[in-house]
């Protein structure tokens, strides 16, 4: 596979994964939700922790815009080694699952980290008002945004009966995380590192070698 496909599906992701975000800034207010169908809603949250929302700030005693900050950086940091890791699958002629995976990969950490190091500073917030972009008072400052998630998916929503021991009475929900893009990119990607394995880190001129000596 080779690079300017892999940079065809990364900017594909990108664009899809931007315009969507700015779209749901620009036109709900945080916390608005709209139904899609009863198990999909579209819902506008703001992240500004790691995943499921964790900030370094709950883990050590620091301030949430520290936290915030060493969580950017850590980001960047990452994405750097994610693109080393696509440049010499591409150019070691990998298989082609392998670089579509990370290629997934890189764009859905890119797609975030996009929000994560401009967004505070070219929108306001969204606190009961809908956000403008390069708003004059941006709601932080650069390496201080906030990731935008919009995609719920409660497939099920009900209320544990009252007779069962503990739960009774308590709401239980599935599918609860509300995610973005950028998120479904790098969850596919790892999926398919992880369903084809075998496949993702064979090299393509043995797997052709095996399909030639099959047909002798």
């Amino acid at each position: 596979m080779t690079l300017k496909k892999s940079l065809f599906i990364i900017i594909l992701i990108l664009l899809i994964d931007q315009v969507s975000k700015i779209y749901i800034k620009t036109h709900f207010v945080l916390g608005e939700s709209i139904d899609v169908f009863n198990w999909f809603k579209i819902l506008f949250i703001e992240n500004e922790g790691a995943a499921w929302g964790t900030k370094l700030s709950d883990i050590f005693p620091i301030s949430d815009k520290v936290g915030k900050l060493i969580l950017t950086i850590f980001r960047l940091f990452a994405i750097v080694g994610i693109g080393y890791w696509l440049f010499d699958t591409i150019k070691k002629n990998s298989s082609k699952t392998l670089i579509i995976a990370v290629s997934l990969i890189f764009a859905g950490a890119l797609g975030n980290i996009l929000d994560s190091v401009f967004y505070g500073m070219i929108f306001n917030d969204s606190y009961s008002q809908v956000a403008t972009v390069f708003s004059a008072e941006p709601y932080g400052s650069i390496f201080h945004g906030k990731v935008v998630d919009m995609l719920y998916f409660p497939m099920i929503d009900v209320l544990w009966p009252d007779w069962v021991p503990f739960v009774g009475g308590n709401n239980f929900r599935f599918f609860e995380p509300v995610f973005n893009i950028a998120d479904m990119a790098i969850s596919t990607g790892v999926g398919i590192l992880i369903v084809f394995n075998k496949k993702a880190f064979g090299h393509p001129i043995n797997e052709s070698k095996t399909n030639i000596s099959d047909q002798e």
